[in-house]
Formats: C-alpha cells, structure tokens, sequence
C-alpha cells in the first residue's frame, strides 16, 4: 500500500515523509514506537453509518464516541464495522492499518474536529511499521473529510501517556 499511497501523493505533488518504525498494533503503540504524542497520530476506525461503511479518523489518544458521532451526522444508527466486514476492501493492507484516505475506496471520511488544529497529520501506511506524515492542508484538499466533534479523550493511569496525549 506505501508504494500505491507514495504514488498517489506524488502525482498530486504533495511533500510528505515517510517514517519507518519497529512492529506496532494499536495507534497508543504506534505513536509511542514512532516517538509521537498520541494527539498527534491519526488512527482510522470503520464504521457504518446507517448501513454504509466509513472511516472515522481520529487521535491516537481517542476513542469514537458513537452517540455523538450519530448525532453529529444526523444517522439513524452508527456502528464499528467488524474486520470480516471491511477486510476485503482494503487488500493491499494489513488489517487495522488502512490509511485515511476515503477517496481512494470510495468511502466517506469524518475527522475528529482536534486533528485539524495541527499543521500535520501523520498516519498509518497499510502496514504496522509504515507511517506517512503531511500537511493537515494537503491531507484536507485530497481527501475533502467531514469535520465533526466526535471523539472523546481516552482515561488512562500511565503518567507517561497524560504527558504525550
């Protein structure tokens, strides 16, 4: 996926830096192998919004609150997607991987509002040691997200995480 995501953001003449970094599954890990504040690292979740898969991109140290996720977009019913149900979409990536890029799979894309407050966005690249990083403005035109309130900031009890996140 890094090489058809590098491409892409080529062709669209977007400056961006690749980060490589040891093995890591979940974005709290991710952030900390890549030596990012959670804040700063977006993780993509799969929902379905009255039926409809969609990504829900939002901070590392965040957790999608459905309730007002829903009533932020005005659904019926908002829901996490389980992998057998996004898996095949998704075939150059490693599952919990995918990159937030909607427009690529023809999915719609809601960013926590908290992400756009930085000057970059940094991501996974379809696999669990690949990152990408650009500009928030850049990642904004390509991918045209719908900004909403939607997250809520994970409780944690390691004094080391308050201070990244």
């Amino acid at each position: 996926m890094l090489k058809q995501l590098t491409e892409y953001l080529d062709n669209q003449h977007v400056k961006y830096v690749v980060i490589t970094h040891s093995q890591a599954f979940t974005a709290q890990e991710v952030a900390a192998s890549a030596h990012l504040p959670g804040k700063e690292f977006a993780k993509t979740v799969i929902v379905r919004i009255d039926g409809a898969m969609a990504m829900a991109v939002l901070p590392a140290s965040f957790m999608v609150d459905f309730t007002r996720l829903r009533t932020a977009l005005g659904a019926a019913k908002v829901e996490l997607a389980t992998e057998a149900e996004f898996k095949g979409q998704f075939p150059a990536c490693e599952v919990g991987a995918m990159p937030p890029f909607g427009n690529l799979y023809g999915m719609r894309v809601i960013v926590e509002k908290s992400l756009a407050e930085d000057k970059e966005i940094t991501f996974n690249a379809g696999s669990h040691k690949e990152l990408v990083r650009l500009s928030y403005v850049d990642f904004e035109r390509l991918v045209a997200p719908d900004l909403q309130s939607f997250g809520i900031k994970k409780k944690t009890h390691d004094p080391d995480e308050l201070l990244q996140a």
